[in-house]
């Protein structure tokens, strides 16, 4: 199933990129300029191939998820998640700075990324610098929470991976746990 998706993938980037090339290399004949690239005219096949790239990550997910049992939701946006956990302490907000452990794993169980090896992390909610569905789920959290995410790739670290542990088009599961927050 992943190297479908990411043989799509290559596809449609192959088209894309060799069209553009061949679009601007051509000229009008008439007047001597350059023809203009038309986005719209890719617009519709990019929106099909998104769209049914985004059911093939919900379905996977899907899978995975009634497979070990678990009783998660889903976003608007594609996140996954479940707080199995519930802490007392302070809701987080959009500027808060969170100090988290965790653990990222890929779905075939491999294990990226863990903070007993790394460290916890400590960023500001709302700024970027982590994974969007990391920062999205986070809010959904207070201190002390325990959460479970599963995020689709483009929540996650896209087309590209992150030039490490996690390869290209990865769905990744990260495990939270909210040790502090604190105030803007």
């Amino acid at each position: 199933m992943i190297m479908r998706l990411k043989n799509i993938f290559k596809i449609i980037l192959s088209v894309m990129v060799i069209t553009e090339i061949v679009i601007s290399c051509s000229s009008n004949k008439k007047t001597g300029n350059p023809e203009h690239f038309n986005p719209q005219k890719y617009e519709k096949p990019l929106e099909k191939a998104n769209k049914y790239l985004v059911k093939e990550y919900a379905d996977r997910i899907q899978k995975y998820v009634d497979r070990h049992g678990w009783k998660m939701k889903q976003t608007k946006t594609g996140l996954w998640y479940e707080i199995y956990s519930h802490g007392t302490g302070k809701k987080v907000k959009t500027g808060d700075v969170v100090k988290i452990n965790y653990d990222v794993y890929l779905l075939d169980g491999t294990l990226c990324y863990t903070s007993d090896s790394l460290g916890p992390k400590e960023f500001p909610v709302g700024h970027g610098g982590v994974e969007s569905g990391l920062e999205e789920g986070i809010l959904m959290l207070r201190e002390g929470d325990k959460a479970r995410f599963i995020m689709p790739p483009y929540m996650a670290h896209g087309l590209l991976g992150d030039d490490n542990k996690i390869p290209p088009l990865s769905i990744i599961l990260y495990y939270v746990e909210v040790l502090k927050v604190y105030d803007k």
